[in-house]
């Protein structure tokens, strides 16, 4: 009964984070308006050290309805499958999957571009729901994994350069930086307590055996 009811209460967690990271960039790309202020002044400009902090605004600004609309349905569901692990430890993948991408895009992309938009994070996500259960030894997430590359591995194409308006490098790194996050922010990762002994079935030490 308990573990029904905290998992449903994750469940409902994730949904309503999600949904609500959704309709924030929604909301910002309705005030955005027509002419994108916003998108133009926090877009990320690749190497130039004043727009290097952009790389975190950037991933919630799009160039226009049609650009969010497309990255709407896999963000929520990469994200709500993500999230159900909990919500602290979604937010610092996805604090590592912006950071990679927003970097990658600022170290390689073309001179004279402006790049926005939510669509490293979608790769992200991709890439760390792929790789999560095969780092942590989950059969469950590894069957998540493999139903999520069944539905959606046709969007690896987007990260060879194959479209001169369409930001390969964001979904590349993107995606380097899903799988990094599932190996870095792995349950058990943490520092072992000193002194502590695991694997062991036998006396404490200092007595015979």
């Amino acid at each position: 009964m308990g573990n029904g009811v905290s998992r449903r209460g994750r469940a409902a967690a994730a949904a309503l984070l999600m949904l609500g990271w959704v309709g924030l960039l929604w909301a910002l790309e309705a005030a955005d308006g027509t002419n994108g202020p916003l998108v133009r002044e926090y877009g990320i400009q690749p190497r130039d050290t004043g727009e290097l902090l952009h790389i975190y605004p950037a991933a919630f600004l799009h160039f226009g309805f049609n650009h969010l609309s497309a990255n709407t349905l896999p963000l929520l569901i990469f994200g709500f499958l993500a999230a159900l692990r909990g919500i602290g430890r979604f937010l610092a993948v996805c604090f590592v999957i912006i950071t990679v991408s927003g970097l990658g895009i600022w170290l390689f992309a073309w001179e004279n571009t402006n790049t926005a938009g939510a669509s490293g994070v979608v790769f992200g996500l991709f890439g760390y729901l792929l790789a999560r259960g095969f780092v942590e030894k989950d059969a469950l997430d590894i069957t998540v994994g493999i139903t999520v590359f069944l539905l959606y591995g046709s969007i690896l194409w987007g990260v060879l350069p194959t479209n001169p308006g369409i930001s390969w490098q964001g979904h590349l790194f993107g995606l380097i930086g899903g799988v990094l996050a599932a190996y870095w922010l792995r349950r058990g990762a943490g520092p072992r307590v000193p002194g502590r002994r695991t694997g062991t079935t036998g006396p404490p030490p200092g007595h015979p055996g």
